[in-house]
């Protein structure tokens, strides 16, 4: 068995919606490159996924009418009435707009997944980590936040269907994990737990720590929202205080874990002013979880991220080196500041078009401490009470 399997699909590429869209995935390339730089991943531990997305599957997440629109949308000339009613499926606005091969492409990201998803559960590899997958807004009927389909609720579908076993879905991008949270949210087996800013000032405005699931997924839905300018310390506090609790409630057999590393200070889309440390932490913890309540089974998602050059590369980096237990991370942790590959560096830099990070992580003495830190920990702090004892 492989400690842990690196999933990468050349087709999600493809995935691309405009030239000056923000979901962008040269995101990808430049994290392989960065593990390549460090000898971190080897081409054995490298998985393409063969096998074409299975329709029925996708239909167990999507309502046909929802696929075949997206199917029509991604023609080279749509006809229609597809192109009247694309507004309909969420799919004619800036955020998520229709493209060329679209279909094509976002069913090869969910098919990427549904393979991380299986090498687990068949016992092929310990973890399996997929970063063309996270894209957790795409809802039964619509698409929205960049996300066609909702790979990451396929993934679970899979795992459901196939093995019944009983998942714990981890969301720790910035954006709240609303779709994944829908597809579930009557399931008593599937336990969702998202950390993220508040939806009152930001995309998609749910994740309310009152949404709790309903019927027989009552209880089994946790949200964490905190406050805009959150810091390392209360972010951590929040998530680890929470994590175990929900842990010990939902007792999984498997957790899948989506990591949008939008929380970071200079993303361009969020207001949490955290750093590079907590994509250190979070891993660990869930790394650490999947051994003490899974029997070491763990899928990992990419998610969001929209400063390519200086947050996404390191942190998918370091989510691979915890999951694969490269020896580099115990320098990382010895030295923080240790430097990044100055091939790396030379290359992206010619593409860049801001000065991109020479160390693993950030060199937070150099930021200005946000103000009202005491206030926004507090706050953070109550929310996170309220939601543990929801879980009593």
């Amino acid at each position: 068995m492989l400690q842990a399997a690196y999933v990468y699909h050349p087709d999600s590429l493809n995935y691309v919606f405009r030239r000056d869209h923000p979901f962008d995935q040269r995101r990808l390339v430049m994290t392989m490159e960065l593990l390549e730089q460090v000898q971190a991943l080897p081409e054995n531990v490298i998985h393409i996924p063969s096998q074409p997305l299975n329709e029925q599957l996708l239909q167990r997440v999507h309502i046909p009418e929802y696929i075949e629109t997206v199917k029509q949308l991604s023609l080279a000339s749509p006809a229609e009435p597809y192109l009247s009613q694309a507004g309909q499926y969420g799919l004619d606005y800036d955020e998520t707009p229709f493209f060329k091969g679209m279909h094509q492409s976002a069913a090869a990201i969910a098919a990427g997944s549904v393979y991380a998803a299986e090498l687990v559960m068949s016992g092929k590899a310990e973890h399996a980590l997929h970063l063309g997958g996270g894209l957790h807004h795409a809802l039964p009927q619509k698409g929205a936040g960049f996300c066609i389909y909702n790979d990451a609720s396929i993934a679970i579908r899979h795992i459901r269907d196939h093995y019944g076993a009983r998942v714990l879905y981890i969301d720790t991008d910035v954006h709240h994990g609303d779709g994944v949270e829908l597809s579930f949210y009557t399931d008593p087996e599937v336990f969702t737990y998202s950390i993220h800013e508040t939806g009152k000032f930001l995309f998609p405005g749910t994740g309310r720590v009152e949404e709790r699931g309903a019927g027989e997924g009552f209880g089994c839905t946790i949200n964490v929202p905190v406050e805009p300018y959150t810091e390392d310390d209360s972010w951590l506090e929040c998530f680890s205080t929470v994590l175990q609790q929900v842990l010990e409630c939902a007792r999984p057999d498997v957790i899948v874990s989506q990591h949008g590393c939008d929380a970071h200070a200079l993303d361009p889309l969020s207001h949490i002013h955290c750093s590079m440390r907590i994509y250190r932490e979070m891993p660990k913890l869930i790394h650490q979880a999947a051994h003490d309540f899974c029997n070491g089974r763990w899928v990992a998602l990419g998610g969001g991220g929209y400063d390519i050059w200086r947050v996404v590369p390191r942190a998918w980096s370091l989510l691979w080196l915890e999951m694969s237990q490269h020896a580099i991370l115990s320098e990382i942790d010895r030295h923080p500041l240790l430097a990044l590959p100055p091939a790396w560096l030379a290359r992206w830099q010619q593409e860049s078009p801001v000065p991109l990070p020479d160390t693993w992580l950030d060199d937070v003495s150099r930021w200005e401490p946000m103000p009202r830190r005491s206030e926004i920990t507090e706050r953070n702090r109550h929310i996170c009470e309220l939601a543990a004892s929801y879980l009593k």
